[in-house]
């Protein structure tokens, strides 16, 4: 590569991505030491109740077994900020496959086999882990997750909705589902002179150093959490999950080192799942498909731990203009392991509801589906009131219309066949908020002309490293290669973890203002660089602790073609396209990457990804890759992700929006239209696999 500065936006290669192919890439449960114990856990083998007796005898017979912890003799916790993080501390199983205990060994094999040697006793109560749109136990929570008040009301949607000409009153109905990083969840940790070090698979090892300092009862300061290379997230890591308290419990217990790496069919009950809905939407409109009503009502559930609603009602907020507008949630807690974020959380539920209710509405008025969504463009944010920073999704859904060949679309549903094949196509729009946290980065310059930059951003396969060193070079006037970037570590300045699609531009903003100081410090100096170079440190917490007067969202359009089996029912997905409005583009490289990642897990959700439980066991009955279906190869077809370019003032100093999550959003809803034009069925029942789509095949 050149020595010319590079500007954001240029497809810079990852600097990590040959230590990954080639493995030298290190990661949490890569860093053993002499003597290291492994641990496995002993999960809950009941879905409610006490644990009454532990016998541990057998297990410890087990040769190569050092210890098991159980809640008689594990390290006693401070009251952790995240209930989930309380494991061993008393008897009470509250779902199947808590932790009830931990063997350690000096092998993996032989953890595992003390672990299905220890004996475990229980005390059962009744479980209830179905949810129903009825359940006795709903309630309207004060706020759904990130904040968002429980229920909003503008004017009178249901009175609105009666007296539209045009109604669509549906329910749609979509089951749990999994994150499965590729990388497990995992920790290795050890004690040395009274300071924790602990490596740790997560999304932001700040919040894993603070919730391990606080459980513990321990200074910050005593405590370092690594997360240098981490591989995939989803959601599932963006807190400190047990595994790293488990960990640092049995390392303080035994003085040794210590490794536990979740095993993946014990990752449903442990590290949270996007939790199921039941969603009502009631649509109301005028002959002319301007939208005079619309009502999104969720039903969901969380546990008996904590308290998470997934906000899925909130799209419907910013979406469409409209006069009237209901939206909410109701919770009920059950007997379940807690729900937590997964890609795209609300969004890609509430959206997939939504956007499906409008192609439901425009089949009713004959309007092109894309049409329709123009003709019900807001000037401002329905819900808030304030103007959009920018909204280009008019701009999206036109250009993703001219690249898909949209226009050719016979609007008639089961038309199209091709051998046993129905063809199909759809279309479904796409947002995410744009959101901002306060980080601390440091720039450095050296006499040899290089720079550095420090930061505890998480690359969870994003290509972070990679964004910010283009970021620090735009403003230093350099090439990236001369920019070195540290990240990865709670010793670093602090920042917030990798989720929401806020990671680059919370990072990236305090990068930017460090860079931009250290300019100016260069500006003012004269003669030759002391030998320890000029460092300067920058904190955005001034600029993140405003309020913005703006409405600032990210939008996109998906448009689908499906091909249908007529005999079996089996869907293939033939093209995905997604157009996006997402500021400026910072490495065009890894933005499509991020787009079309997201596109692939939509299409798991709308295919093959779908979790059920067992309302006698009280498990998810899908717990590993055999059988619950993330897509493969074979699955994905020909996607294509592209973008507009948007100038947007009111963001962070690189002019970005999130795009982790947006390509999720609208992919699964666009499926199912493509679906509905194909055979002329609507389901609204995700996944959408051969038994479900068969019995309305013609």
């Amino acid at each position: 590569m050149s020595d010319s500065p590079q500007v954001p936006g240029a497809p810079v290669l990852r600097r990590e991505g040959r230590d990954k192919v080639t493995g030298t890439a290190r990661y949490a449960a890569e860093h053993t030491a002499p003597g290291c114990l492994y641990g496995w856990i002993v999960p809950a083998a009941v879905p409610g109740g006490h644990v009454t007796a532990i016998r541990t005898a057998d297990a410890l017979s087990v040769p190569g077994v050092h210890t098991v912890l159980t809640h008689d003799n594990a390290p006693r916790l401070e009251e952790p900020d995240d209930p989930i993080l309380a494991v061993l501390q008393n008897g009470r199983v509250p779902h199947r496959g808590w932790p009830v205990a931990l063997v350690l060994a000096g092998s993996p094999e032989a953890a595992r086999a003390g672990a299905e040697a220890v004996y475990v006793e229980y005390a059962t109560t009744g479980h209830d882990v179905v949810l129903t749109a009825d359940h006795p136990g709903l309630y309207t929570p004060e706020e759904a997750n990130g904040g968002h008040p429980g229920l909003r009301e503008r004017g009178d949607a249901l009175r609105a909705f009666d007296a539209a000409p045009v109604r669509i009153d549906a329910t749609y109905t979509l089951g749990g589902l999994h994150n499965h990083p590729m990388e497990p969840h995992a920790a290795t940790a050890r004690w040395a002179d009274g300071h924790l070090t602990v490596h740790d698979s997560s999304q932001g090892s700040t919040a894993v150093r603070d919730g391990l300092a606080k459980v513990l009862g321990l200074d910050r300061e005593h405590v370092t959490v690594i997360s240098e290379h981490v591989g995939g997230g989803f959601g599932s890591k963006g807190t400190p999950r047990p595994q790293c308290v488990l960990a640092a419990m049995a390392a303080r217990h035994t003085g040794l080192t210590v490794q536990l790496a979740l095993p993946r069919r014990y990752m449903a009950a442990v590290v949270g799942h996007r939790a199921p809905t039941l969603q009502r939407v009631r649509l109301g409109a005028g002959r002319d498909g301007v939208l005079t009503s619309v009502s999104h009502e969720i039903v969901t559930q969380t546990s008996r731990i904590k308290e998470f609603v997934e906000q899925a009602a909130v799209p419907a907020r910013v979406m469409y203009a409209s006069p009237h507008s209901r939206t909410g949630h109701r919770v009920v807690a059950l007997d379940v392991p807690s729900p937590s974020w997964m890609r795209a959380p609300g969004e890609a539920s509430g959206m997939y509801a939504l956007e499906s209710a409008m192609d439901e509405l425009a089949c009713a008025l004959g309007i092109d589906p894309v049409e329709l969504r123009l003709r019900n463009e807001p000037p401002a944010e329905p819900d808030s009131g304030r103007p959009f920073s920018s909204r280009n999704l008019a701009a999206c859904l036109r250009e993703g219309a001219r690249r898909f060949g949209w226009q050719g679309r016979d609007p008639q549903p089961a038309t199209r066949e091709e051998g046993p094949w129905l063809l199909g196509t759809g279309v479904a729009s796409a947002t995410y908020p744009v959101l901002v946290s306060k980080a601390v980065a440091s720039a450095h310059a050296a006499p040899d002309g290089s720079y550095r930059v420090r930061v505890n951003a998480t690359d969870i396969g994003t290509g972070a490293r990679t964004v910010l060193a283009q970021i620090a070079a735009s403003v230093l006037g350099t090439a990236p290669e001369n920019v070195r970037t540290d990240i990865g570590s709670s010793d670093l300045p602090p920042a917030p973890v990798a989720g929401g699609s806020s990671g680059t531009a919370s990072w990236g903003s305090a990068v930017h203002k460090a860079a931009t100081e250290l300019v100016r410090r260069l500006a003012e100096h004269t003669g030759p660089l002391p030998p320890r170079g000029i460092t300067v440190t920058a904190d955005t917490g001034e600029e993140t602790a405003r309020e913005s007067p703006y409405a600032r969202h990210a939008f996109g359009a998906h448009f689908a073609e499906v091909a249908v089996d007529s005999l079996t029912g089996e869907v293939r997905v033939r093209r995905l396209l997604g157009v996006y409005a997402a500021g400026r583009i910072l490495n065009s490289r890894t933005a499509r990457s991020q787009f079309i990642g997201g596109m692939v897990m939509g299409l798991g959700m709308a295919l093959t990804e779908g979790s059920t439980m067992d309302p006698v066991f009280g498990d998810f009955t899908e717990n590993d890759l055999a059988s619950y279906h993330v897509p493969s190869c074979a699955d994905v077809p020909d996607i294509q992700a592209h973008w507009i370019d948007e100038d947007d003032p009111h963001l962070n100093p690189m002019g970005s929006k999130g795009i982790g999550e947006i390509g999720i959003v609208g992919t699964a809803a666009a499926i199912g239209n493509a679906v509905r034009h194909a055979t002329g069925a609507r389901l609204r029942e995700l996944p959408l696999t051969p038994d479900k789509v068969l019995p309305y095949l013609p």
